[in-house]
C-alpha cells in the first residue's frame, strides 16, 4: 500500500461534500471563462499573425478607419453648397418704390445723374442677390465656396463671395455716394434694401444628407468561408482593417441563445472532465489528501488561480498570458505534497487555462515542459538559492522549447524575410514570467502560515544546531542531544533508502526528546555523577517522570512555536508503549497485585506516517545499543531484530503506511550503521624496552 494512499470508508455525507466541491469548482471556472465564440486577438501592422489560419464564419464589411473617414468627410464638406430661393418680385417692387420716391422730389433739388446712380446700385444688388444679415453670418461660419440659387425649379450655382447682405449693400451705397451727400434727395435708401434670397433649409438639409449618403464607410466585404489571414503572414494595412472589422462585427453581433448554450455546454463538459480526472487521481493514488482539508483547499486554490488570471487577461485584452509564472503551482505542490501530485495538478491547471486561449498547443506543450523542469529541479528544497536556479532552469527550458516549435513552423532567428522572423515579444514575456517566479519563495512562507504546512526550507532551518531549542538541549542535556543527533542520522539514512522524507525525519529526530530539558538527570544518558534520582522514587513516580518528557516536550514545542509536523514526532516516538523498565520492575516486586497499565503507558498516539515509524525504530534501537556489553555483528543484529520485531508484534505500525520490505530495509541500515559506529578499535602497540632505549 502506498504511504500516500490510506483507504477510508467514506460515508454518504463525504460523498455529498465532494460532489458539492466538484460542482462549485466547475461553476467558478466556467463562469470566468470567456463565453464568446472567439475572444480578443492580439495583432499589429507589420507583425506576423501568431495564431492559426483565421476563416470568416460569416459575411462582414471591411470598415475604414477613423482617419480615412474624417479625410473623406472633410472632402465632402467642401462640396456642400446651401440653397437659397430667389424672390423676383421683391427686387422689382423695391426699385419701383425707390423710383417713385425720387420722382416726388423737387427737380431743382435732384441731380438726374445721381438719381440714375441710386437706382442702378439697388437694381444691381437685387440682380446679384441680397441675403439677410443672419444668413450672411451663417455663411461666414460654414464658409461654403458656392451656393445654389433655386428659382423656378432650376438650381443655379453662384459664388458665395458674389452675395451681399443688407448691411453690405447699404455700406456700398454710402461709400459710392459719400462725396455727393449734399446733392442727394432726402430719401432713406436703407428702407428699400430687403433680402430677395431666402435660405432654403429643406433643400440644404437634403443636400447634406445626399453628401453623407455618398460617403462609403467600408472598403468592401469579406464573405463567409474566406480566409482572413494565414499563420505567420505579416499583417498589412488591409488585413488589419479586416481583423478590426471582424472583431467589431463580432462584438456587435448578438449571439443567439442556441449558440450561447452550445458554447456554454462545451465548456461545462470540458471543465468537468478535467476536474474529474484530478479527483480520480486523488482517489486512486492520494486518498489521504481528500481527507486533509488543508491540502485539499490548497490544491484547489492553486489549480484555479492561474485559469482565473489567464481568463481575465484574455477577456480584458491586457498584457500577455505568458507573463504568468505557471511553474509556481508545481513548485508549491512539490514542496508541500509530492512530485506526482504536482505534475497532475499542473497539467489540470494548464488544461483549464488552455480553454480560454487561441493557441493551446504551443501554450500547453511549453508549460508542460516548464512544469516538469520545476518539479525535477526541486527534488529536495533545502536552500533559498534553489528557487533562483529553478527560475533560471524553467525560463531557459521554456524559451528553448518554444523556439523549437517556432523552428518547426518555419520561423527563423536571423532572416531578411519578415514573414519568417520569430516574434521576440513572446520570449520577453517568458523572461518576465521567469523573474516573477522568484516570488515563489516569499509566497511559500505565506502559504505555510495560512495552511499550516512545513516546507523543506523550514525543516533545514530548524535542523540547524544553533537553533535556540537545540542549543539549550545541548547545554542542559548533552547526553540527550548526542542521542538525538545519532537518531537523526540513522533515521535520515533509513528514510533515504525507502524513499521517505529524509529531511523531515532528520529534523523530527533532533526535537523528539526536547522534553528532557526539564528533568535531564532522570534520564540515563545525562547521568554523570553515578547517582540515579530514580532510587528515591517509587516505580509509579519514576514512570510518570519518564512519560512526562513527552507531554512537557509538546508544551515546550508550543511555547517555541514549532510546526505541528515536528510536534507529531514528539508525541509518537514512543507511541502507546509502556515504560517497560519500571513496569516490569513493578510486576516483579508486586507479582500478586493488579497493575494499572495506564500509569506506565505513554500518551501516544502510535505513528501514523512512515517517517514517524522510522523515528520510533531508530530511537529504540539507538538507546538499546548503548546497553550492549560487546559490539559484534551478531549482538547488534539480535538487538535490532528483537526490538523491531517486538514493535511489530505490539502493533505500533498498524496505522502507518510502511511495508514489511521497508522495515527489512530499516533493519539492514541499522545493523550496518551501528556496526560501523561501534566497530572494534585497534590497540596501538607499545615500544619494548630495547626500542625505547634506542630511541
Amino acid at each position: 500500500m502506498s504511504r500516500y494512499n490510506h483507504k477510508y470508508e467514506m460515508n454518504w455525507k463525504e460523498y455529498v461534500f465532494q460532489g458539492f466541491v466538484v460542482v462549485a469548482i466547475i461553476t467558478v471556472v466556467v463562469f470566468f471563462l470567456p463565453h464568446e465564440d472567439r475572444s480578443k486577438l492580439h495583432y499589429e501592422v507589420g507583425k506576423p499573425w501568431a495564431y492559426n489560419k483565421l476563416i470568416a464564419p460569416f459575411d462582414f464589411p471591411i470598415y475604414k478607419d477613423e482617419a480615412q473617414l474624417k479625410q473623406e468627410s472633410d472632402s465632402l464638406d467642401k462640396l456642400y453648397a446651401p440653397y437659397f430661393t430667389r424672390k423676383d418680385n421683391v427686387g422689382k417692387e423695391q426699385v419701383k418704390l425707390l423710383e417713385k420716391a425720387l420722382t416726388v422730389q423737387n427737380e431743382s433739388q435732384v441731380n438726374r445723374q445721381y438719381k440714375e446712380l441710386i437706382k442702378n446700385i439697388l437694381d444691381t444688388a437685387y440682380q446679384h442677390g441680397i441675403i439677410s444679415d443672419s444668413d450672411h453670418e451663417m455663411l461666414s461660419k460654414e464658409k461654403p465656396e458656392s451656393v445654389f440659387i433655386h428659382h423656378q425649379k432650376i438650381d443655379k450655382s453662384m459664388l458665395t463671395c458674389d452675395l451681399q447682405s443688407v448691411r453690405q449693400v447699404y455700406e456700398s451705397f454710402l461709400i459710392t455716394t459719400n462725396t455727393q451727400n449734399d446733392l442727394f434727395p432726402q430719401v432713406n435708401f436703407q428702407d428699400y434694401i430687403i433680402p430677395n434670397l431666402e435660405y432654403n433649409k429643406e433643400l440644404s438639409e437634403a443636400r447634406k444628407e445626399d453628401l453623407k449618403g455618398s460617403l462609403v464607410p467600408t472598403l468592401g466585404i469579406v464573405q463567409a468561408g474566406e480566409m482572413i489571414v494565414d499563420r505567420n503572414v505579416v499583417v498589412d494595412g488591409l488585413t488589419y482593417r479586416k481583423l478590426v472589422s471582424y472583431e467589431t462585427v463580432l462584438a456587435d453581433r448578438r449571439m443567439s441563445d442556441v449558440e450561447y448554450n452550445w458554447i456554454l455546454g462545451g465548456q461545462v463538459i470540458y471543465v468537468t472532465f478535467v476536474v474529474l480526472c484530478m479527483l480520480l487521481y486523488l482517489h486512486l493514488f492520494r486518498n489521504d489528501y481528500l481527507h486533509n482539508w488543508r491540502k485539499l483547499l490548497l490544491l484547489t486554490l492553486l489549480v484555479l488561480v492561474f485559469p482565473f488570471a489567464a481568463s481575465m487577461i484574455v477577456r480584458h485584452n491586457v498584457y500577455s498570458v505568458y507573463l504568468l509564472p505557471y511553474a509556481m503551482l508545481p513548485i508549491f505542490v512539490r514542496v508541500f505534497m509530492d512530485s506526482r501530485t504536482a505534475f497532475v495538478a499542473h497539467m489540470c491547471s494548464i488544461m483549464l487555462c488552455a480553454a480560454a486561449l487561441h493557441y493551446p498547443f504551443e501554450f500547453v506543450a511549453t508549460q508542460c515542459v516548464a512544469g516538469l523542469v520545476s518539479i525535477y529541479s526541486l527534488r529536495e528544497l533545502s536552500e533559498r538559492s534553489q528557487i533562483i536556479r529553478t527560475a533560471i532552469y524553467v525560463t531557459v527550458a521554456a524559451l528553448a522549447f518554444y523556439l523549437s516549435i517556432e523552428l518547426i513552423h518555419g520561423r527563423r532567428l536571423f532572416t531578411d524575410d519578415s514573414l519568417k522572423m520569430i516574434d521576440f515579444d513572446m520570449y520577453i514575456h517568458m523572461i518576465i514570467g521567469g523573474v516573477l517566479l522568484l516570488f515563489a519563495y516569499p509566497l511559500m512562507f505565506v502559504l505555510e502560515r495560512l495552511f499550516g504546512f512545513t516546507s523543506n526550507v523550514t525543516l533545514v532551518e530548524l535542523s540547524n544546531i544553533n537553533h535556540e531549542v537545540l542549543r539549550r538541549l545541548s547545554e542542559v542535556a548533552p547526553g540527550t542531544f548526542q542521542h538525538s543527533m545519532q537518531v537523526s542520522n540513522l533515521s535520515a539514512e533509513v528514510a533515504r533508502q525507502i524513499g521517505a522524507n529524509s529531511q523531515l525525519v532528520r529534523t523530527g529526530a533532533l526535537y523528539h526528546d526536547i522534553g528532557k530539558i526539564y528533568n535531564p538527570p532522570f534520564f540515563t544518558e545525562n547521568q554523570t555523577s553515578g547517582t540515579n534520582p530514580h532510587n528515591e522514587l517509587s516505580y509509579e513516580d519514576s514512570a510518570r517522570v519518564i512519560i512526562r518528557h513527552v507531554t512537557e516536550g509538546l508544551q515546550y514545542a508550543d511555547k517555541c512555536r514549532l510546526p505541528k509536523v515536528i510536534k507529531d514526532f514528539i508525541a509518537t516516538h514512543h507511541g502507546r508503549g509502556l515504560v517497560k523498565y519500571f513496569y516490569i520492575s513493578y510486576k516483579n516486586k508486586y507479582p500478586d497485585q493488579p497493575v494499572d497499565e495506564s500509569i506506565f503507558t505513554y500518551p501516544g498516539p502510535n505513528p501514523f506516517t512512515a517517517e514517524q515509524a522510522i523515528l520510533m525504530m531508530s530511537d529504540a534501537v539507538e538507546a538499546a545499543s548503548r546497553s550492549l556489553k560487546e559490539y559484534t555483528e551478531e549482538s547488534i543484529g539480535k538487538l535490532v531484530d528483537g526490538i523491531i520485531d517486538g514493535q511489530i508484534r505490539e502493533g505500533y505500525f498498524n496505522n502507518c503506511p510502511i511495508t514489511y520490505l521497508d522495515i527489512q530495509t530499516a533493519k539492514r541500515v541499522f545493523k550496518e550503521k551501528l556496526t560501523t559506529i561501534y566497530h572494534t578499535r585497534i590497540s596501538y602497540p607499545k615500544l619494548n624496552k630495547s626500542a625505547e632505549e634506542q630511541k
